[in-house]
């Protein structure tokens, strides 16, 4: 089947590439005259811009975009909205908010476009492992795709599947990130409480690996951390701070709307907000109060 790929970033280049030893053709464009270069040595045929891409599909052409979210989303549909033809269909892999998914489906859908919004896990290991695809859309649009699905995906038969119409792709993906945050932070919390137990010199790799296999609490994440540790036992060189790419503020709101009691989710996007704090103001109020009601020592900076 031939796919456009517009975003030929490291995932982007990663699902096109896999897609291509899957027995697929794919077209891709990315700005960057270095990008292209490279997934031209992968097997993708590189296009200059966004009219030599489209030129190069088949009607109905299919088009991936795999671009940051936000207004680079609706940039690049204005720029292949006149260079499309009606039966078109737009696939979203990137993580959208689903709000904004819908609106962009009702904008294609007055130009006779189909929009397909797929939900996409599996980071850089996805090119070697399958990514997991949440997708929405309309039945027959994500049916026409279903080779693509096939093939990105762990298997054929899973790893993938349709769960609603537009924006249910992006909103199920975005909840799952929701998850994630709160699963990394556990893993965080609870190695750093092995780590300080200085009595026992736990090894904190050691622990890893044993908890990969046969515990309940054994994971993809488990194993990347695993690997994470045996690699830099002690973290060295790494700033402690950590950022958020918009889906767990956005599960957090989505709670709120719907009166969903979500803490742990919510706390441990506090906490990725708490580790960009170099000077933080609310902590040094704690520290004044306990030295007012209290007479508890303050310690003055430098200490």
């Amino acid at each position: 089947m031939d796919l456009g790929m517009v975003g030929l970033g490291r995932m982007g280049a990663n699902m096109a590439e896999r897609l291509v030893r899957g027995g697929h053709r794919v077209t891709g464009y990315d700005p960057g005259a270095a990008a292209r270069e490279q997934a031209a040595a992968r097997g993708i045929a590189p296009a200059a811009s966004l009219q030599e891409l489209v030129a190069a599909l088949p009607a109905p052409r299919a088009v991936w975009l795999m671009v940051p979210a936000g207004a680079p989303v609706d940039a690049t549909l204005e720029a292949l909205l006149p260079l499309l033809s009606p039966g078109d269909t737009v696939i979203d892999g990137g993580n959208s908010n689903y709000k904004d998914t819908q609106r962009r489906a009702a904008r294609l859908a007055e130009h006779g476009l189909h929009s397909v919004d797929s939900g996409t896990s599996g980071g850089i290991w996805g090119l070697k492992e399958g990514y997991s695809l949440m997708i929405g859309g309309e039945d027959a649009a994500v049916e026409r795709l279903r080779p693509i699905f096939e093939t990105l995906a762990p298997a054929p038969e899973r790893g993938w599947g349709r769960v609603g119409p537009s924006g249910a792709g992006h909103y199920t993906k975005m909840v799952h990130n929701g998850i994630e945050y709160g699963l990394m932070q556990a893993y965080a919390e609870g190695f750093a409480i092995l780590g300080r137990k200085a009595e026992f010199g736990l090894d904190l790799e050691q622990i890893a690996q044993i908890w990969r296999h046969g515990s309940v609490v054994r994971s993809w994440l488990l194993d990347l951390s695993a690997e994470a540790l045996a690699k830099n036992p002690r973290l060295d060189g790494i700033a402690p701070y950590v950022e958020d790419s918009g889906e767990g503020r956005w599960t957090v709101a989505e709670a709120i709307d719907l009166d969903v009691s979500a803490p742990v989710i919510t706390a441990s996007l506090m906490e990725r907000l708490r580790s960009r704090e170099k000077d933080s103001f609310a902590d040094k109020l704690l520290a004044a109060m306990r030295n007012e009601f209290g007479g508890h020592a303050v310690r003055k900076q430098g200490d």
